[in-house]
């Protein structure tokens, strides 16, 4: 085995500060790896990354260690010397491991999937595995949104969170199972909130259209996602600190999962059920624990403005000595105790999110914000001195059209004339950031039945928005990438049809390429509008109620003119 990777791993692990310390001296009758597919800084700023690892951790009888997807130059080293893929903790090989556990959150990571089973030397296909293999598992949001294209490589895919989801694992883990490695799967599919590929088999008519799935007997159609009751948890926070992350700086910390908002683009509002919230003292006990170690508390959520105390929250770290700071803010929320805290911390750069970039589109995506709201959330910032704005634009949304991206662009120079007034004043340059990114159609939202916008049209859409910034100092403009986008969108939406596609590009071919060798029409997955009674591939598992969507999706296209 060569030195050079394990004493890389030993470093990262020496340069860690565990809060729970006691995680790590236990031992097991089971083995665990938890494998997330990205770079150890990716994994370790993640704080979902980090609860299931101690949700695994702390369980009787486990034995969890951590493993990462190497960087260029350690990839290199692991194939020029043949050493397996090995864990952080203890440098093991991950095939002697009993399971593998994915923890994915984001579409574009499945491509590491089958680099990383190859890697450890398990066989890539689940059905190619013996009962001498590990199990191989998976979980996180990116899950319980589309698993399919990543079906035909797990054996178990959690449908939930963890929270719920593990302690049923690991009792069923635990259990001795009838049947070997089968009976155990059986078991699992019986349970909420586990699926099983193998015992879902989806049917093709000779079109290619799906028609539906054939379920094992025993095994629930769809497979409902499991949603804990979050009060009765500890709220999620860090629990290994380093400063081999991009917050190494700082205690993170959740106060809320869910959106109440239900912004019908956005799957957050739509895959985590009802909106919760963490009491107050239970979000203060766990800040009083983390400022022992760092100066700095991030709060995370996906509607962290809409906590109901986050004002007071904020204060409360700022009370005691250290900083605070939050991700995008709601524009109607802006709680004028949040941002003296905030300022305080000395944010000097704050993100807003208006989306659309209409008002018609505004109103077509829910996202219930007028102009008047959006400019007035600007001055409240811009009053305190913080005149670094990041706003956050969609483009290529349903029935965007020039007229659109032009209202968009009078939107941002009112908003940077307000900059540049209070700028004049005390003689200090503030800069927007216009942040752009295209919309992708995801599983569970109402635009689910929507296309992505073929390139090229987006991509004279990015045209003229660089153009007209061109002539704003001031503001710059930042694009997310197209075709990682693209590629997104064909994650999110494809079925297992996609397997050889996704473990082609593993092996490192393009896209292009890789769709061409396994006869796979990308923008008929990617740009096609989904007709209203197609079976859809992720119709497998049930994260929310379809009727609902639809009826939203109706609700936003009645009486709209839809693009040619």
């Amino acid at each position: 085995m060569t030195w050079k990777i394990r004493q890389k791993l030993r470093a990262l692990l020496e340069a860690e500060t565990c809060l729970r310390p006691d995680m790590r001296s236990r031992g097991g009758q089971l083995t665990v790896c938890l494998v997330y597919p990205n770079s150890y800084q990716t994994a370790m700023s993640s704080l979902g990354f980090q609860t299931v690892f101690g949700l695994l951790a702390e369980s009787a009888d486990i034995l969890c260690e951590r493993a990462f997807l190497p960087d260029r130059e350690d990839l290199e080293e692991y194939r020029r010397s043949g050493t397996p893929l090995l864990s952080l903790e203890s440098q093991r090989p991950l095939a002697d491991f009993d399971a593998i556990a994915f923890s994915t959150s984001f579409e574009p990571d499945y491509l590491h999937i089958p680099l990383m089973l190859e890697l450890a030397r398990i066989p890539v296909p689940a059905a190619e595995r013996t009962g001498g293999d590990p199990l191989v598992i998976a979980g996180g949001a990116a899950f319980f949104i589309n698993p399919e294209p990543v079906a035909d490589f797990l054996d178990v895919v959690c449908i939930g969170e963890g929270e719920e989801l593990i302690p049923a694992l690991v009792s069923c883990l635990m259990s001795p199972q009838q049947g070997g490695r089968g009976g155990l799967l059986s078991a699992l599919a019986a349970r909420p909130g586990f699926y099983v590929p193998s015992l879902y088999l989806p049917r093709y008519d000779t079109d290619g259209r799906l028609t539906g799935f054939d379920s094992a007997p025993g095994a629930p159609l769809p497979v409902v996602r499991a949603c804990p009751v979050l009060e009765q948890h500890q709220p999620a926070a860090s629990l290994i600190l380093t400063d081999n992350t991009e917050f190494g700086d700082m205690f993170l910390v959740e106060v809320s999962r869910g959106c109440p908002r239900g912004c019908r683009f956005c799957s957050a509002g739509f895959i985590y059920g009802p909106f919760r919230q963490q009491p107050f003292e239970h979000l203060t006990a766990a800040v009083d624990e983390g400022l022992r170690h760092r100066s700095k508390v991030g709060l995370v959520g996906a509607a962290v403005s809409d906590y109901r105390d986050i004002g007071r929250l904020c204060s409360y770290i700022v009370e005691k000595g250290a900083k605070v700071s939050v991700s995008s803010l709601r524009i109607d929320r802006l709680d004028s105790a949040m941002l003296d805290a905030l300022t305080q911390s000395g944010h000097k750069t704050i993100s807003l999110a208006p989306e659309g970039g209409s008002q018609r589109l505004r109103d077509l995506i829910r996202k219930n914000l007028n102009e008047r709201q959006i400019l007035d959330a600007c001055d409240m910032l811009i009053s305190r001195d913080i005149l670094n704005l990041k706003l956050y634009f969609i483009i290529g949304l349903p029935t965007e059209t020039e007229a659109d991206l032009d209202e968009l662009l009078r939107l941002v120079a009112a908003i940077r004339e307000r900059v540049l007034e209070r700028a004049r004043a005390n003689k200090r340059i503030g800069e927007i950031i216009l942040s752009v990114n295209p919309f992708i159609p995801k599983p569970f939202t109402p635009f689910q039945w929507c296309g992505m916008e073929p390139l090229a049209s987006l991509e004279r859409k990015v045209k003229l928005l660089e153009t007209a910034v061109r002539a704003m100092p001031n503001v710059r403009l930042k694009v997310e990438s197209l075709r990682e986008s693209y590629l997104q969108a064909l994650l999110s939406r494809g079925d297992r049809r996609l397997s050889g596609l996704v473990a082609a590009m593993a092996a490192g071919s393009s896209l292009k390429k890789a769709a061409k060798q396994c006869g796979i029409d990308t923008e008929g997955y990617v740009c096609r509008e989904i007709p209203e009674d197609a079976i859809l591939p992720w119709s497998v598992i049930g994260t929310a109620d379809r009727e609902q969507l639809r009826k939203e999706y109706e609700r936003a296209m009645g009486g709209v003119e839809r693009k040619s």
